[in-house]
């Protein structure tokens, strides 16, 4: 049995990160790596990529990450009103303004994929494929309604076959599919979940001798009201401390 412990979306949310990362620790895994979305929404970009580079945490690039990274006029967001694509460049200018120039080099340094061979190299056994929002761009959202023929779409694109597993991120919503024996596993958000429940959010990865996959998503609770109020502290939009706080339920 191998297991790896797969974060993404922690959005700058630093006691979210340190919630996950203790509780992996609490658990037997063999690999950690993140989906990206290092950056935005909450006042500690530097340090949560300082963190991760510290703890050799290697991963893939997000969206947020390759513009801040780059200084790009804007995150490739998508918005569901006026006021929501308002708050999200001001986070984003924010963001840019904040991160140091080690911390955008960092950034810019992601790869926009990464595939693993959890059995080894010289074993039969499932491909594990790690993007941020698709094979093809970590700008498109990969939520739970796409259907099968979209998933084995991307699945090709890919080059994945019956077995082989694609993980990725970008929706902040957990989800897992199998389809034509591939599996399909979007892994939440850390740092800025969606879907009502404010606890920090990860996946794990276990795959069997026989390399079957089993996938299991995983809740932490953080101290949310130390994020809010650091974001509340900053010149970052108020209204996001009570996004974490609600779980995504309440922006305005």
């Amino acid at each position: 049995m191998r297991s790896i412990a797969l974060i993404s979306d922690i959005h700058a949310n630093l006691p979210a990160l340190d919630a996950v990362l203790r509780d992996i620790e609490s658990r037997e895994v063999d690999g950690l790596y993140h989906l990206g979305d290092l950056v935005g929404y909450a006042p500690w970009p530097n340090e949560v990529v300082s963190l991760l580079s510290a703890r050799g945490i290697t991963g893939v690039s997000g969206n947020y990450d390759s513009t801040v990274g780059n200084e790009y006029k804007h995150c490739g967001c998508r918005y569901e009103d006026p006021r929501q694509e308002e708050l999200s460049h001001l986070s984003f200018g924010w963001t840019v303004r904040a991160s140091s120039a080690e911390t955008k080099a960092a950034l810019r340094a992601l790869p926009f994929r990464i595939d693993l061979r959890p059995l080894g190299g010289h074993s039969a056994g499932p491909t594990v494929v790690l993007v941020h929002g698709t094979p093809t761009l970590n700008t498109v959202y990969w939520t739970a309604d796409r259907s099968d023929d979209f998933c084995l779409k991307m699945a090709g694109m890919a080059g994945l076959k019956s077995g082989d597993l694609i993980a990725f991120g970008h929706t902040h919503l957990p989800w897992h599919r199998v389809v034509d024996g591939i599996h399909f596993v979007n892994t939440g958000s850390v740092g800025r979940p969606k879907d009502g429940d404010a606890r920090a959010g990860y996946s794990i990865l276990d795959i069997g001798a026989d390399g079957a996959v089993q996938v299991q998503h995983v809740r932490v609770a953080y101290d949310v009201s130390r994020a809010a109020a650091a974001i509340r502290a900053s010149t970052l939009p108020k209204e996001f401390g009570a996004y974490i706080e609600s779980g995504g339920k309440t922006l305005y």
